[in-house]
């Protein structure tokens, strides 16, 4: 049990993690965003999920990046020497832009592909890790020469306004199907702040994951290790840590359930017991009872026409899809109208 005072908490906590704890768990059902998954403990343990064999997502994506890294990027622009004119400068290179970059270890195929298709790139992670892009930074820098990369710890739902590119042509890369955590309006309002930071031709390489099977669905969110359940459960220990919370995580079990009506997989917290949880760093007590769940994460799954459809709303015209042999998942380039 962590009793720290709350004047011997982190400043920080104070503000944006205080303020969703309180948000979410005060509702009539309970919630806690996604987002928290990822202090340092948390990016951990995603590394440790995208290595094993039930989650397909990773090394789908990978895979499909190592196979059409060439094509992608030619139809990005890559190598287009009429991209510039209209902006001053036929010879501008590309600037490479990653929301919620991580560690980003596949994107190092795309860099490395760029690198040899223009001679040398800006690479520009976003993410609200430093941990994780400080390792993204070194792995790029120390593997792939030709590579600047400029790192932004900062949640990315509040758009690119802080990366000055000027007026160089941009791609936008936001991948591992990270658009499906969002709520359908939130997914589109997302695409379209980020549209409005682009000019038209810029591009935007979306990675999404494709509606399936139900077994391999579920096995993906919860793994025979239970690393996916520690993961889940690291959120309540890093409340306990940073706001002085008072949960005990054995007390609560992962629990995942395919919505097939909202097409998406959940992930709650179930409580096991009846228990009260005291949250000093935010002056919060919470009830629970036994079988009440706090719900942690949304992956919405996708068909192709959805996803057509989020890219033209948004703003964006489908310029070239690409999937891997099952069809499990799709990596969309959308041209800025």
């Amino acid at each position: 049990m962590n009793t720290a005072a709350v004047s011997e908490l982190p400043a920080a906590t104070s503000t944006s993690l205080g303020a969703e704890v309180r948000r979410g768990l005060t509702g009539r059902t309970k919630t806690l965003s996604p987002w928290l998954f990822y202090d340092t403990e948390g990016s951990r343990l995603f590394e440790e999920i995208t290595g094993l064999d039930e989650y397909y997502l990773t090394r789908t994506e990978s895979a499909i990046f190592q196979l059409h890294a060439n094509e992608i990027l030619a139809a990005a622009g890559v190598a287009d020497r009429d991209w510039g004119k209209g902006r001053g400068d036929s010879r501008e290179k590309l600037y490479i832009i990653e929301l919620g970059a991580g560690t980003a270890t596949k994107t190092g195929i795309l860099l490395s592909t760029a690198v040899r298709q223009q001679g040398s790139v800006v690479y520009y992670a976003v993410d609200v890790s430093s941990s994780a892009l400080q390792e993204a930074k070194r792995n790029i820098e120390e593997n792939i020469a030709g590579v600047s990369v400029e790192t932004h710890v900062a949640d990315y739902t509040e758009g690119l306004g802080a990366i000055d590119a000027g007026t160089a042509r941009k791609l936008v890369l936001y991948i591992g199907s990270s658009i499906g955590n969002f709520e359908p309006p939130a997914a589109l309002e997302l695409l379209r702040d980020v549209r409005a930071q682009l000019r038209p031709g810029d591009r935007l390489l979306l990675g999404v994951d494709m509606v399936k099977e139900l077994p391999a669905l579920l096995a993906a969110y919860d793994d025979a290790k239970g690393i996916t359940a520690a993961f889940n459960r690291n959120v309540l220990m890093r409340i306990n840590r940073e706001l002085g919370a008072n949960f005990h995580p054995q007390c609560f079990r992962h629990k995942v359930r395919w919505n097939g009506e909202l097409s998406r997989i959940e992930m709650h917290l179930e409580s096991l017991i009846r228990q009260n949880i005291s949250i000093p760093g935010i002056g919060l007590e919470v009830s629970l009872k036994r079988g009440e769940t706090i719900h942690t994460e949304n992956s919405y799954k996708f068909t192709s026409e959805r996803l057509v459809q989020m890219l033209t709303r948004s703003g964006f015209r489908l310029q070239q899809r690409w999937t891997d042999e099952k069809k499990w998942f799709s990596v969309a380039l959308g041209e800025a109208v």
